[in-house]
């Protein structure tokens, strides 16, 4: 028996490893909806993950699962039965942020490759 998989992949997202990681763990094996959720309440600040909020990742994140549900829909998967099944960070390209002062230079700017699927349960 197949299963039937939808995924969406970001690469070299200027957002942080160590805030990616952390919302990532905690969508992981959820509902898809309940991920979406999630990360609206923290964007919202109605829900804190550690007593923090991370607006940029957490705003990346959701943006990425809402292309997994839209590539689940193509794929004529059942969007109310979709779990996230793979949540995973890696560390991007890492690269010197350009600026024309001279005291700004050499500054590296953080970047994460995100990967997201989702499975019909």
């Amino acid at each position: 028996m197949e299963k039937k998989i939808a995924s969406a992949k970001l690469d070299s997202a200027r957002i942080s490893l160590i805030h990616s990681m952390a919302i990532l763990k905690a969508i992981r094996g959820k509902r898809l909806e309940a991920g979406k959720k999630f990360l609206e309440e923290l964007l919202d600040q109605k829900r804190s993950l550690h007593g923090k909020y991370y607006p940029t990742a957490a705003k990346k994140i959701l943006e990425m699962l809402e292309a997994v549900e839209a590539n689940a829909k193509v794929k004529d998967l059942t969007v109310e039965k979709l779990f996230i099944k793979t949540a995973k960070a890696d560390k991007g390209f890492r690269f010197i942020r350009p600026r024309t002062r001279w005291r700004l230079r050499g500054r590296k700017v953080k970047s994460a490759t995100v990967l997201i699927e989702v499975a019909e349960r």
